[in-house]
Formats: structure tokens, C-alpha cells, sequence
């Protein structure tokens, strides 16, 4: 890990893509065993689940459930594989995906590009009842013509082995997908889910856009009660382009990294504020330090998850913000992570 600095050089001389499908590539290598020790201290109990540490790793990076267990073994509190169609899918055309260095960001128009489900399914099955919280990121195919019975089937298919599911209709990539987190369009959708998922297990989070007007922070917080989610991400990528210096930054698509993080942040108070802290929150978007994620558990996020700024920081990210995150809890007298969360 300590040598990434010394690596990053070379990884950037590889496209993006490329370089992270040698990453998965050399991940599916790596033994899964030996996962750090976990620190009580940093327990989160959320929907059910006991979170060893509130660091995830995001959507996205582990597109069809290749490494769930690899990444749990470098620090991760919990995985989240996906975003996972009903049917295999491309994406859209390469080049799809941007370093934008001189930013520490990245822009992606990648479109739910995935092996499709039952792969993705195979694999998790195969992965058994082996420790550590796996979640599922489940999305609709571009060319469904009912997305809603998409995401249905999602939840039809990968529920048994889920220890949560994600529905994204934040994506930026997937024309219209977005219209999703319209009210109405909202409450359709999450009706269509629950009806599929049945029982009460496992548990249904959603997530979010940060290009939202407070009407629609209103309006998906009161869907978001009525329905019973269990928690909101906030927040996906950003269409929005803050001033950005990387050759990169017309490039068409979602915007990840730290010039998300204001924005994220921000929507994270949002969500809390319209949902009175009645609904777990899990924050998203330009975290990259332990620091980053104590002040978003503090802002009201119960978890928090990362993926883009691994390029610059290493693979070693999700341990070195556990290890720091004690230090600050001392620092504010609380004895334990879940003290901390909301207390701004």
C-alpha cells in the first residue's frame, strides 16, 4: 500500500478503464483472508446490520461482484457490487472514463456497463455465507421498456444474497433515469420494490443525485418515509461542473472526486434536514481522508462510502481513514462512532 505513491505514475500511463480492469484483474488474485482486526468503537448498527466500520466502498468500482472479499480485506466496512441490470450491457462508446489529475476527479459516462445479473449472481452465491456486509447496487438496462419492472427483477433475483440492496436511479449516464426521483415516479418505483422484495429482509436503500432543487429533497425524503427505505446514499455523481483545470473537464458525463465534495456535503445536511434524522443517511462524494469522513458523520451520515479517490490515494484509503477516525473521537470526547453521528 505504502508504495502506491511510487506506482501511480505508471497506473496513469494506461487509459482509466484499462487501468482499472487490471486492477479487478489483480484483485481476483489477491487471497481474501487476513482482514484487519475491527475496533468496537467503530461499530455502526444500521437497518439490521452490525457495519464493523463505516467506511464502504462505493458502486461502481466493482462492477459485477468479481472482488467483494478482496476489498473487505484491505479495511472496507462493507462492499457494495454493482450497478447490476437485468440483462448484460455494454455502455456507451469508450472512451467513457476521465482522470481529471490536476483535480484529483474523474468524469464517467461509462452507462451501467455489467455482465448482467445472473453472473454477478453466480459469483455471489459461490462466495457463500463468508463474513463481511456485501450490498447490491441493482439499476435498469437502457433499452428496458419498463424500468420499473426492472428494478423489480433486480430485487427478484439478487435478494437472496444481498445483505442489502441499492436502487440507483441517480446514475447520470442512463437517459431518463433520473426522471425517476420525481415524486410520483418515486413512489411507483419503491411500491414496485418492496412488492418484490416481500419481507422485510434485506434491507432497500436508495440512491440519490446531488443535482437536486429542495422540492425534490422534500419530495423523495416524504417518499423515501412513506415507503420505508431503510437509507439514502447521498450522494451519486454531479452533471454540474464546478471551475475544473484538467484537459478533461468538457468531457460529458458524471464528475466524482473532490470537486464533488462541497456538493455532496452539502446535500447531506439537505437530507437531513428534510428527513429530520428519521432515515439513516450514508454519505457520498469527495471523501478522501479521515477527517472528510468524521465531518460527514458528524453532519448526519451513519456510513459513508468512497471509490473515485482511490486513484490518487491507493488502495490503502479505507484502512488509513479507520485507523484515523479513533483519534478524532477522542479528540470530542465520544467513546464510540455512533455518538458522533449527527452531533453538528
Amino acid at each position: 500500500m505504502a508504495l502506491y505513491p511510487l506506482l501511480r505514475p505508471l497506473v496513469f500511463r494506461l487509459d482509466a478503464e484499462t487501468a482499472h480492469r487490471a486492477t479487478i484483474s489483480a484483485l481476483r488474485l489477491k487471497p481474501s483472508s487476513g482482514r484487519p482486526t475491527p475496533d468496537p468503537r467503530l461499530e455502526v448498527k444500521l437497518a439490521g446490520l452490525r457495519f464493523p466500520n463505516p467506511v464502504g466502498l462505493a458502486a461502481g468500482f466493482d462492477k459485477d461482484a468479481q472482488v467483494p472479499d478482496a476489498m473487505l480485506s484491505l479495511g472496507f466496512g462493507f462492499v457494495e457490487v454493482g450497478t447490476l441490470t437485468p440483462f448484460p450491457q455494454d455502455g456507451n462508446p469508450r472512451p467513457r472514463l476521465f482522470r481529471l489529475a490536476e483535480d484529483r476527479a474523474v468524469i464517467n459516462r461509462m452507462g451501467f456497463n455489467n455482465g448482467g445479473q445472473a453472473a454477478a449472481l453466480e459469483r455471489l452465491l459461490k462466495r457463500g455465507h463468508r463474513p463481511g456486509i456485501v450490498g447490491v447496487n441493482i439499476g435498469a438496462n437502457k433499452d428496458a421498456v419498463d424500468r420499473i419492472a426492472d428494478y423489480a427483477k433486480g430485487v427478484t433475483v439478487m435478494k437472496d444474497v444481498a445483505d442489502y440492496l441499492t436502487v440507483n436511479i441517480s446514475s447520470p449516464n442512463t437517459p431518463g433515469l433520473r426522471a425517476l426521483q420525481s415524486r410520483a415516479s418515486l413512489d411507483e418505483l419503491l411500491a414496485g420494490v418492496m412488492e418484490a422484495r416481500g419481507a422485510a429482509r434485506p434491507p432497500v436503500f436508495l440512491k440519490v443525485a446531488p443535482d437536486l432543487e429542495p422540492a425534490d429533497i422534500d419530495d423523495i425524503a416524504a417518499v423515501a418515509h412513506d415507503r420505508k427505505l431503510d437509507a439514502l446514499i447521498v450522494a451519486n455523481t454531479t452533471i454540474t461542473r464546478p471551475p475544473l483545470q484538467s484537459r478533461h473537464a468538457a468531457e460529458t458525463g458524471g464528475l466524482s472526486g473532490a470537486p464533488l465534495h462541497d456538493l455532496a456535503a452539502q446535500r447531506l445536511r439537505d437530507f437531513r434536514s428534510a428527513t429530520g434524522g428519521a432515515i439513516p443517511l450514508i454519505a457520498a462524494g469527495g471523501i478522501a481522508s479521515a477527517e472528510q469522513a468524521y465531518a460527514r458523520i458528524r453532519a448526519g451520515a451513519s456510513l459513508v462510502q468512497l471509490y473515485s479517490a482511490m486513484a490518487y490515494e491507493g488502495p490503502g484509503l479505507a484502512a488509513r481513514i479507520v485507523r484515523g477516525l479513533p483519534a478524532l473521537l477522542a479528540r470530542d470526547g465520544f467513546e464510540r462512532i455512533e455518538q458522533a453521528i449527527g452531533a453538528d
